[in-house]
């Protein structure tokens, strides 16, 4: 799996550097057509990958609670989100993946519980989910680009 999270690594760096140039209201603002904004999309990456590798595996997150629960599935951008707490999304987006590679070295994820994704894919082990995250990391990577682009077309 390492080279997976090192794949995940240069896709999350790549997309961090996408939003270098803009600011706390272009990461905030919900473009015409579109349910969330780009800062909510990183904030989810990060929490889908503490709920499929971590919270499956019956692990404790490695990031905040409120994390989790502001940005897993089925939420959406509830309020605007302040210039600390994007720098804060923005290191945490990284960390969290350096964490995963040293607790899958150390076999820290030897049960996981099995689930269908929505997109009909079973996850039945925590390479199984490093494996999905890859395709869940490109998807929502496509949203942020589309919403860039949407932000800088006007």
């Amino acid at each position: 799996m390492k080279k997976e999270i090192d794949r995940l690594k240069k896709t999350r760096s790549f997309l961090l550097s996408l939003l270098k140039d803009l600011n706390t209201v272009q990461l905030n603002e919900i473009p015409s057509g579109f349910n969330n904004n780009i800062i909510w999309n990183l904030g989810h990456l990060i929490a889908s990958q503490q709920g499929l590798c971590y919270l499956r595996s019956g692990l404790t997150p490695v990031v905040d609670e409120k994390i989790i629960q502001l940005y897993k599935s089925q939420t959406r951008p509830e309020a605007l989100v302040s210039a600390e707490e994007i720098t804060r999304i923005k290191q945490v987006s990284l960390t969290v993946l350096d964490q995963l590679e040293e607790d899958y070295q150390k076999n820290k994820f030897s049960s996981y519980e099995a689930f269908t994704t929505r997109y009909d894919v079973t996850i039945e082990s925590i390479d199984d989910a490093i494996e999905f995250l890859l395709f869940h990391e490109g998807l929502h990577l496509g949203y942020i680009m589309a919403l860039k682009r949407s932000l800088t077309n006007k």
